[in-house]
């Protein structure tokens, strides 16, 4: 009996250091360039391994409307996970939209509306 409450126990503290440990991304920076229609995201996401904690998806939308998913298993380096795409027929007034997924736990998602 002891071993299983010891057991459930360490479970239960393994748990929660991953969950203090994971987070979501801290910002995102999007630029849109009209002369090339592409869309850039700096993705910020500091971790300590960018092997084992990273961005593991981004989304991209185009008028509340996911137009592209990107998948990763690692991130860049251990501050930023960087995307580009491009994106055709963008007019003035649109929104772009980028989510990140962290890999251990949460989200964040930005928008621009292009000039």
């Amino acid at each position: 009996m002891k071993r299983k409450v010891l057991f459930i126990l360490l479970c239960f503290c393994f748990t929660l250091s991953v969950v203090a440990y994971a987070h979501p991304p801290q910002d995102i920076i999007i630029t849109f360039d009209k002369k090339t229609n592409t869309l850039n995201a700096v993705i910020k996401h500091s971790v300590s391994n960018p092997a084992t904690h990273y961005i593991k998806k981004v989304d991209i939308g185009l008028n509340g409307k996911e137009i592209k998913e990107l998948k990763f298993t690692k991130q860049d380096n251990s501050a930023t996970q960087s995307v580009s795409y491009a994106i055709v027929n963008v007019r003035p007034g649109d929104k772009l939209s980028v989510e990140g997924y962290c890999n251990l736990s949460g989200k964040l998602e930005k928008e621009i509306t292009v000039k």
